[in-house]
């Protein structure tokens, strides 16, 4: 049976919220079940697409995705409450730490979520650096991601 994109990646955010997906491979073998055709790589970009990252929850890796389904304010506020863990300016970057594993849902929802002042994110495993114009505008957006994250904005 031929299933769409949109279809595909609906199922996986479905497989992922319910059922605690650890690996690809499982995912790859639960879409066939449901009668998906896929590749490891299109599994990747999906996985990408979704903002899907691997979390330790009760002691077990799985896959997790963010709240909320949309981009923009909303999304990155619920992102940076549940997922940020500090936000400290330096020089012309603002340093991101979040728990292991979660960097690049961040890093996604801050690319998506219209802070003007970013320039753009590097995403390590649990460390984001975003890139302003200088030092002034690092201040103002850790000031900015400290008021969302804790619901000031």
């Amino acid at each position: 049976m031929a299933h769409g994109q949109d279809q595909r990646r609906n199922a996986i955010a479905d497989l992922i919220r319910t059922r605690g997906v650890g690996s690809q491979d499982e995912l790859a073998e639960q879409l066939t079940r449901l009668g998906f055709t896929v590749t490891q790589a299109t599994i990747s970009r999906d996985l990408e697409q979704l903002g899907a990252v691997k979390t330790r929850r009760d002691g077990r890796l799985s896959y997790s995705l963010p709240r909320a389904a949309g981009a923009g304010p909303s999304r990155l506020a619920s992102v940076l409450r549940d997922w940020v863990v500090s936000v400290a300016p330096a020089g012309n970057l603002v340093i991101i730490k979040t728990p292991p594993g979660s960097a690049h849902l961040v890093g996604v929802a801050l690319d998506e979520g219209g802070l003007p002042a970013i320039a753009g994110t590097i995403c390590g495993d649990d460390t984001i650096f975003a890139a302003t114009a200088g030092a002034d505008a690092a201040l103002s957006v850790a000031a900015q991601i400290d008021a969302m994250r804790s619901g000031e904005s």
